[in-house]
């Protein structure tokens, strides 16, 4: 079964099914109703626009200027034309055909808004969701305890609740839930409902449970083929479940997401089919559910990707319809970037995540709430959390467009780009022996745990930026005993205390150390005061300050700017008589080599001296006896800790 895709290309991943006679006449069509707009404007070559982007460059390399070398594997180039979409067969699609590049759905782009509700107790559960599906939510998730179910829990929790109205998603501890899915069965029943327009998802997927917790829980799987026995008759509830977003949360990157989420599901396609389930119904029975990340344009892409490699993927396996080759998708906004300071910011990544997520297709969607890394979120973030999807519904009215990206130069390209390297890493896993053996080997939590550190130390050195915690933090936010959250298993049962057998995933989040760093400072009780002393070039002063209080306010220092000192001499004395514990020398480099070693000098040591910049007479000030240098080379958490030891804060 492995060597199935070992020899199928990408180009024939991305060849179409339809006619080459209908793709042209519902053109020619198209073309005869469109207005020439840009029959006026000169059109210019390629040639032209490069002459153009070399002139502006004044020499500089173009190949290290403009062009994005993306952590995917690919370069990504300044502009796009056509001739570069003119090769890519994967343009000549349409929405609602395989390989479904362009979504499932034909007629408009409308998703499931989803909220999750942790069930402490079924009547309380009820309540909130029925006052949830008055304020816009059509979704509910419902996360159940196990030990705890029977079939009157079943009806508290699902009161009044018209469930062939809505999409109902439930998750509990995953050797229950065959108990779960005939207790729902049985009320459906009970309720008389029509099986036909039941739709949800139950979440079963042991395979997430093995990356998260480090067990080998891989005979759970054979549970999947009695589950879907189960659901046969509901041909719009999902019970196998492939949970990529916990490796996005993980800080995997987008190829890896998409790569290992579709060898997890061919892991699941292939149990079931060795089993006996017809293709058709086994792949009708899985849901992927996605992370997404703040990469705008690429998540974009890697939803259109995804649907196109698993279309493909169902396909080698000779389904009786085009239909089973669809990819289901729910998607989450990420947990890895979300940040305890300046919180509100969380709001900014959450949107452009969800907007990527609409764009592209999705089936239904998360919002996490923008607290929930500090605390259970509550009313207000909730309130914001769905609002976000509201917004993008019925105001922007993202949910009447199929695949607006269809057609976009960059995206098409982008999409090509991911699915070929997520087509590498899938094809890598399958001749490894497949999902569940990449994961007992540690190769797949390896590869996302070396992801988590490379990303780790690009936060570090603000290579990759996080608004509010690595570049420009808020100066004065105080987290008033506001502390991380750690994150259990809500399914009521202990196994997840069981000691890991094998590696498990990293799900540090990307601000987890600079959050640490600043909560060391504040519970030191003791705020250093970092003074600026601004002298000479006014320009060159002002960046430099502006660029040292960001740096030195991302550990929690108070930090004061000046407007200019016209001798070291007299910005040393302010300083101390502000009782400063840093002094910051901002200044230009040329005039480093005159006031560095006067003005530390002068210090005497009696506070920290610092230069802001990495002049040319660094070797000369290093001599002289000046130690620290803050540029935008350095390492800013760790240079930052440096800073923190040396000033007694533990």
């Amino acid at each position: 079964m492995y060597n199935k895709f070992v020899y199928l290309p990408l180009y024939d991943l991305c060849r179409i099914t339809q006619p080459k006679s209908e793709i042209s006449k519902q053109t020619l069509i198209i073309m005869a109703n469109k207005e020439k707009l840009f029959s006026d404007f000169p059109s210019n070559s390629t040639k032209e626009w490069m002459d153009k982007i070399m002139i502006d460059l004044k020499g500089a390399d173009y190949e290290k200027k403009l062009v994005w070398r993306t952590n995917e594997g690919f370069k990504v180039k300044p502009f796009y034309r056509l001739e570069d979409i003119q090769d890519l067969k994967i343009t000549e699609s349409l929405p609602g055909e395989f390989p479904y590049i362009r979504g499932n759905k034909k007629n408009d782009n409308t998703w499931y808004i989803r909220q999750n509700i942790q069930v402490e107790k079924p009547n309380e559960a009820n309540k909130k969701a029925l006052d949830l599906l008055n304020k816009g939510i059509d979704s509910l998730g419902f996360h159940i305890k196990a030990k705890e179910l029977d079939a009157e829990y079943i009806r508290v929790l699902l009161k009044d609740i018209h469930c062939d109205a809505i999409e109902l998603n439930f998750t509990t501890c995953q050797r229950h839930m065959t108990v779960l899915a005939q207790l729902l069965i049985d009320y459906f029943k009970e309720k008389g409902y029509d099986a036909e327009k039941l739709h949800g998802s139950l979440n079963f997927d042991p395979i997430s449970k093995m990356l998260q917790k480090g067990k080998d829980v891989s005979p759970i799987i054979d549970k999947a083929c009695e589950l879907v026995n189960l659901l046969k008759d509901y041909p719009h509830i999902y019970c196998v479940a492939v949970n990529s977003v916990a490796l996005n949360n993980a800080g995997a990157y987008i190829y890896q997401e998409l790569g290992y989420a579709l060898a997890w599901g061919n892991a699941y396609l292939r149990k079931l089919t060795d089993a006996g389930i017809d293709i058709d119904l086994a792949a009708k029975k899985i849901k992927f559910n996605f992370g997404i990340s703040s990469n705008y344009f690429m998540e974009i892409a890697k939803f259109r990707a995804a649907r196109m490699l698993w279309a493909n993927i169902v396909k080698a396996y000779n389904p009786s319809c085009d239909c089973a080759c669809q990819m289901h998708i729910h998607a989450e906004t990420s947990t890895f970037n979300l940040t305890l300071f300046d919180s509100y910011v969380n709001l900014l990544r959450t949107q452009t995540e969800s907007m990527s997520a609409a764009i592209a297709g999705v089936d239904s969607l998360t919002v996490t709430p923008f607290d929930s890394v500090y605390e259970t979120p509550n009313e207000f973030s909730e309130r914001l959390a769905r609002n976000q999807q509201l917004l993008l519904k019925e105001e922007a009215h993202f949910n009447r467009i199929v695949d607006a990206a269809g057609g976009s130069y960059y995206i098409e390209n982008l999409t090509a780009s991911i699915a070929n390297e997520a087509w590498k890493l899938f094809l890598k896993v399958e001749e490894a022996g497949g999902m569940i053996q990449s994961i007992l080997s540690e190769q797949v939590q390896n590869d996302i745990n070396n992801s988590n550190k490379v990303r780790h130390e690009a936060v570090a050195k603000r290579k990759e930026v996080l608004l509010g915690t690595n570049q420009y933090p808020n100066f004065n936010e105080i987290t008033n005993s506001k502390t991380p959250l750690t994150h259990a298993c809500g399914c009521g049962n202990n196994h997840h205390t069981e000691d890991a057998t094998f590696a498990k995933l990293s799900v540090e989040r990307a601000a987890s150390e600079f959050e640490s760093l600043r909560l060391q400072t504040e519970h030191s009780g003791k705020r250093p005061k970092a003074f600026m002393l601004t002298i000479g070039n006014l320009a060159m002063r002002q960046a430099r300050a502006q660029f040292s209080c960001n740096f030195l306010a991302c550990a929690g220092y108070e930090v004061i700017d000046n407007l200019g000192f016209t001798s070291v001499e007299e910005g040393i004395d302010t300083a101390l008589k502000a009782n400063a514990d840093i002094v910051v020398l901002c200044s230009s480099d040329d005039e480093y080599a005159e006031y560095a070693i006067p003005a530390f000098n002068y210090l005497n040591g009696k506070a920290m001296f610092i230069v802001a910049g990495a002049p040319a007479c660094m070797d000369t000030l290093k001599a002289a006896g000046i130690e620290h240098f803050i540029h935008v080379r350095c390492n800013v958490l760790e240079t930052l800790k440096e800073y923190n030891e040396k000033l007694g804060i533990k």
